[in-house]
């Protein structure tokens, strides 16, 4: 399937990320909602995609629809509309949809504690129509929203997002202040929608949980890529949402201002990868991988790669 090319500009001249993504060249994790967004640790079986996890990816585009049926019926598939149920659900599971938002693609997710139909809404930078579709489509309650980090495509709806829903913000950490300060200079430098500074409901350190239903997620500060970017763990499903910490393949850049290099790969190594080479994880863009994966392969973290 040909995939059509973005056109938002680099930053500050810099091809290696359209925004705050990777530090990898720019292509690696680039996608559009008009291709089927595969995770990394996804195998091919026949014409079967077999995995471990129970995720579904969101696609706000009618076309794209109309392929995956197109696929489904071929191939006898049934599936949900918008969406491609990529791994069978376990019954009582989290279930998480990727939602690609604003012309960055960046994933926001929707968790959903399928024992109680609660959810929380991870990283709603933009496109609030599209997550408030899914979140209609699945028939949940939203209980609160969170934010990994501070930079505009990861929290510029948060606040809407939160008082639509009459909902708290929880996250990030105290030290990403600086970065919500910024929210009005960052939606004018990258041409969003405007967006104000706002202070969440609770801040979150390291060694505090989020609960949402009957899901609890570990709070992990991992600065680097910003100073109070946190990570959410589920320890019961083992999933990480990483933010812009880490992808498939490479890690969040850090020539921002306060991001550290030194920092981020610390973060990497001496807080994510403790957690077990078993873990999923899910990027602020890209496709998904795991940690063990990364301690493989990963060009700037994997073992043995001199930092």
């Amino acid at each position: 399937m040909a995939v059509d090319k973005l056109d938002s500009p680099y930053l500050n001249g810099d091809p290696r990320s359209r925004i705050h993504g990777d530090a990898s060249p720019r292509g690696t994790h680039s996608f559009l909602c008009m291709r089927s967004i595969i995770p990394k640790t996804i195998s091919w079986v026949g014409k079967w995609l077999k995995t471990l996890i129970n995720c579904h990816i969101c696609r706000k585009n009618e076309q794209t629809k109309r392929r995956q049926q197109g696929f489904n019926a071929r191939h006898g598939r049934a599936q949900e509309a918008g969406t491609i149920n990529v791994f069978p659900a376990a019954p009582s599971s989290m279930k998480v949809t990727l939602i690609p938002v604003t012309p960055f693609q960046q994933n926001s997710s929707l968790l959903v504690c399928e024992a109680t139909g609660r959810a929380a809404i991870v990283d709603p930078g933009g496109d609030l129509d599209v997550i408030q579709g899914e979140i209609t489509r699945q028939h949940v309650t939203v209980e609160k929203v969170v934010l990994t980090h501070g930079h505009i495509d990861h929290c510029a709806g948060a606040k809407t997002l939160a008082t639509h829903y009459g909902v708290p913000i929880e996250g990030p950490h105290p030290d990403e202040r600086f970065w919500l300060d910024k929210l009005p200079d960052q939606s004018t430098r990258f041409g969003f929608p405007a967006a104000d500074a706002f202070e969440p409901d609770r801040w979150l350190h390291n060694g505090d949980t989020v609960q949402f239903g009957d899901e609890t997620l570990e709070v992990y500060h991992c600065p680097g890529h910003t100073p109070g970017h946190v990570v959410f763990f589920s320890r019961a499903h083992r999933l990480a949402l990483v933010g812009d910490v880490l992808f498939a393949g490479s890690i969040g850049r850090t020539d921002f201002p306060r991001g550290n290099h030194a920092d981020l790969v610390r973060s990497i190594r001496e807080k994510l990868w403790p957690l077990g080479d078993d873990v999923t994880f899910v990027p602020g863009h890209g496709p998904t991988s795991t940690f063990g994966a990364e301690r493989r392969t990963n060009p700037y973290v994997a073992d043995g790669v001199q930092a």
